[in-house]
């Protein structure tokens, strides 16, 4: 999928409360409550960490576990006033059955309101949309990450840090 980036920052994690500092900056943003955010990275560079870190931040409590096999784990975010806010947490990493996005129903989660996190995103690229913030993690030989983030539409760049 190609889409036009409309702003981009670079961030260096030396460690991972590093990592954590950047899910709790993100998660301070209004606009992610209702977005689409892509995690892309090979295996081990920190996408679910830096998901586990996020949804602590917004108040998740609980198991916070890595979807590879369910493919989806969803979650709920509480607000003041007893609002929630759905999140749904991808990772389609062992995604390779076009109709396991129908039969699952994915369409419909995304259809409806609340927080989109995708790891693997290029498996099942033909049926997502633009995402809103585009997050890529390139593990270094320090064990230090270089983070791109790329903001895709107007919600994407009032995430960006």
């Amino acid at each position: 999928m190609s889409s036009s980036i409309l702003g981009t920052r670079h961030q260096h994690w030396p460690d991972e409360p590093a990592c954590a500092a950047a899910a709790q900056a993100l998660a301070g943003r209004e606009p992610l409550r209702q977005a689409f955010v892509e995690l892309h990275g090979p295996l081990g560079a920190g996408k679910t960490t830096f998901v586990r870190h996020l949804l602590r931040a917004l108040g998740v409590e609980g198991s916070v576990k890595s979807p590879t096999y369910a493919l989806l784990e969803p979650y709920q975010i509480d607000h003041e006033g007893g609002a929630r806010t759905p999140v749904a947490h991808f990772d389609f990493y062992r995604f390779d059955d076009p109709q396991e996005w129908e039969d699952a129903g994915f369409r419909d989660v995304f259809a409806t309101p609340g927080l989109k996190l995708v790891e693997w995103p290029d498996k099942a690229a033909d049926f997502l949309p633009t995402p809103d913030l585009r997050i890529s993690i390139d593990p270094q030989p320090d064990e230090s990450r270089d983070v791109r983030f790329d903001a895709h539409t107007a919600r994407g760049v009032r995430l960006l840090p």
